[in-house]
């Protein structure tokens, strides 16, 4: 059975048993699989492919590795269990208020910034994208990317340094 040149049953037994593998969860795989296939499917190729697995299987190895980068980014919460004497976490007042002045101050800085360095810092820290994808969604030149994501780091890094740690 193909698909766009794609063997799919090679795709969903042996791709996906390596992805299994690789994400050791049969769910994940599948996600990546698909993901895989979406931008297989939307990449333009000027001339046909001549080994359309090899080339699917290396489009399957970008997604996973862009899978675990995002999932790098996350952390865990940490597990407390009720024992005797053991009590759940809970921050102080002060350092609830600590936290709620630093976040102040880190929206006054971030509004400094002129629109499109906020929006570009915005989609590369916050959102993950990967900052070829911002230039395209914004239609500006990755030098121009860059530019913009060095102006949003120095001026945190110098108001950091003003607020201390």
């Amino acid at each position: 059975m193909n698909w766009q040149d794609i063997d799919l049953r090679w795709a969903y037994s042996d791709l996906l048993l390596s992805l299994s593998r690789q994400t050791r969860c049969v769910q994940r795989a599948y996600d990546v699989l698909h993901d895989a296939l979406l931008r297989f499917a939307l990449a333009r190729h000027p001339q046909p492919l001549t080994q359309p697995n090899a080339y699917l299987r290396q489009v399957a190895q970008s997604v996973l590795i862009d899978h675990f980068r995002r999932n790098a980014r996350l952390q865990p919460l940490p597990e407390h269990h009720e024992e005797a004497g053991d009590t759940h976490f809970a921050p102080s007042a002060e350092h609830l208020q600590d936290i709620q002045q630093r976040l102040v101050a880190l929206q006054r800085i971030l509004d400094c910034l002129p629109p499109r360095c906020r929006e570009v810092f915005w989609l590369a820290r916050i959102e993950g994208c990967a900052q070829s994808e911002i230039a395209q969604q914004l239609g500006i030149s990755l030098n121009m990317v860059e530019r913009h994501m060095a102006r949003a780091l120095v001026d945190l890094r110098n108001a950091r340094e003003l607020l201390g740690p």
